[in-house]
């Protein structure tokens, strides 16, 4: 009977972790390179080119890999620079909220009392709003914009971080480093930053994931309902709504940013499963 190293089982139960690491650095690569590879520009309109079909269609243009929209422009690169604007959006609601919801869980945990009354009830107020619907009636009278929609999503999620966080804090509050800080006289922002934060990392980080592939798909939903990132920036979501209308002639204007949406969210997903298993396998 063979016997595997701990190392190659582990790596046998991960693989759902690796394929979604591995497409979520494919995205950030394209991301990062998108004026690089694109092969034409993203917004330059050409309607004697428009409709055109992919390349495994007949009538398709060569030079457009991925065919055109509805204003003649490549829809390839339509779709390479949508990946930069999802991921930022994603990067940046989640250091919004994370930080809100990790310093007020935080703080929340460690002090307790009447501080960690005030702030479980504004943590129970946020749980109790739907983030959707927030959004849409806050962009909505303040107007879409790709810094808006970041700014609303950031401010709206940060209550899965705040919940974790303070729970994590208070099972560590008491534990014998902690003590042995306050005995030498460290200040209680050391304590928090230098010796709380770094053992409560591990399941921030999944939270972390589960937050950015949900800002995403909130981006999306409301770029597609016209409140989020306005034309002409392609957001997948935006996309979406504009090749919504063509979706019986020309269904590859909804297929190929639907599936950049699944693929990218399902990466992000991948990866937060795996950070949570190794997580629990190592308690």
């Amino acid at each position: 009977m063979t016997v595997f190293p701990e190392s190659d089982r582990v790596h046998q139960r991960h693989w759902g972790f690796l394929i979604g690491a591995g497409l979520l650095g494919v995205a950030a690569i394209v991301a990062i390179f998108a004026p690089f590879i694109t092969p034409h520009d993203p917004f330059q309109q050409d309607l004697a080119l428009r409709l055109k079909p992919p390349f495994w269609h007949e009538g398709a243009e060569p030079g457009y890999l991925l065919g055109t929209d509805q204003l003649g422009r490549d829809y390839l690169s339509r779709l390479i620079y949508g990946t930069r604007i999802s991921l930022v959006l994603g990067l940046g609601a989640v250091l919004i909220s994370g930080l809100i919801g990790i310093t007020l869980g935080i703080v929340a945990g460690y002090f307790g009392g009447w501080i960690d009354t005030a702030i479980s009830a504004l943590i129970t107020t946020r749980l109790s709003l739907p983030v959707v619907l927030v959004a849409l009636a806050i962009v909505a009278i303040v107007g879409g914009s790709l810094t808006v929609v970041l700014l609303v999503i950031g401010l709206l999620l940060w209550d899965q971080f705040a919940v974790v966080a303070r729970t994590a804090t208070m099972s560590l509050r008491n534990a014998e480093y902690i003590a042995a800080a306050r005995a030498m006289g460290t200040s209680r922002l050391h304590i928090l930053v230098r010796e709380v934060l770094p053992n409560i990392r591990a399941p921030l980080i999944v939270v972390a994931t589960v937050e950015m592939a949900n800002a995403i798909l909130i981006e999306a939903a409301l770029s597609f309902l016209g409140l989020g990132v306005q034309a002409p920036l392609p957001s997948w979501g935006l996309m979406l709504s504009e090749g919504k209308n063509f979706m019986f002639f020309s269904p590859w204007l909804i297929t190929l940013p639907g599936v950049c949406l699944f693929t990218l969210t399902l990466a992000i997903n991948l990866m937060g499963d795996g950070l949570r298993d190794v997580q629990a396998r190592d308690r």
